[in-house]
């Protein structure tokens, strides 16, 4: 089953996901009216900043048991099993945080949210754009994201093509792994940064 895969190294801190996954989030479903909307949506997906200012996606990663749910106190966290989604039912919520403080990633948020009762704070994370899923849509934050560094494919594919990174690096005679001359860059100045700190 496919799922949003996040490749750290290829952040540019460029945020585009943000703005896409709250339109994706709207009443509207578009970008500027969904400005106009009360409450205003809020992405679920977050670009954190590294110790150097170095761009890192942060969502929802579905966890198997996950730790949200198994501390979620109403039971408004359920998984949804046909696409291995983690959801959190509105109606049900009652703001008690609980999900928030057993959630390892630290990406779930509180406020208003179209889908809640008008007026109600609730808790808010990624539903892997469930209803973009439905329609044969990639994922919102996907589909903005230039760089790659968030991928909707299998889980194994991206290991297997991570370990295949690693292995050629290590092999005798390795030649580096190909990136656009940007990535090289930006991957230069982290290194740099890092050494620099030490």
């Amino acid at each position: 089953m496919k799922e949003v895969v996040v490749h750290p190294e290829r952040c540019v801190g460029c945020m585009q996901c943000m703005p896409a996954c709250a339109a994706a989030h709207s009443r509207s479903k578009n970008l500027f009216l969904s400005t106009l909307e009360t409450p205003r949506p809020r992405p679920r997906v977050h670009v954190g900043v590294g110790l150097f200012d170095e761009g890192f996606p942060n969502r929802c990663r579905h966890c198997d048991p996950a730790p949200c749910q198994l501390a979620c106190l109403p039971g408004a966290i359920a998984r949804s099993a046909e696409k291995n989604t983690v959801f959190i039912d509105p109606n049900r919520c009652i703001n008690c945080a609980s999900c928030a403080m057993a959630c390892p990633f630290g990406v779930i948020r509180y406020h208003e949210d179209s889908t809640a009762p008008p007026g109600k704070t609730v808790a808010v994370k990624c539903d892997n754009c469930y209803e973009r899923q439905l329609a044969g849509l990639i994922p919102a934050c996907v589909e903005a994201c230039k760089s790659g560094a968030l991928r909707f494919e299998e889980r194994s594919e991206a290991l297997k093509r991570k370990t295949d990174e690693v292995a050629r690096t290590v092999s005798a005679g390795a030649v580096p792994a190909e990136l656009s001359p940007g990535f090289t860059l930006l991957n230069a100045m982290k290194r740099k940064q890092i050494e620099l700190a030490r």
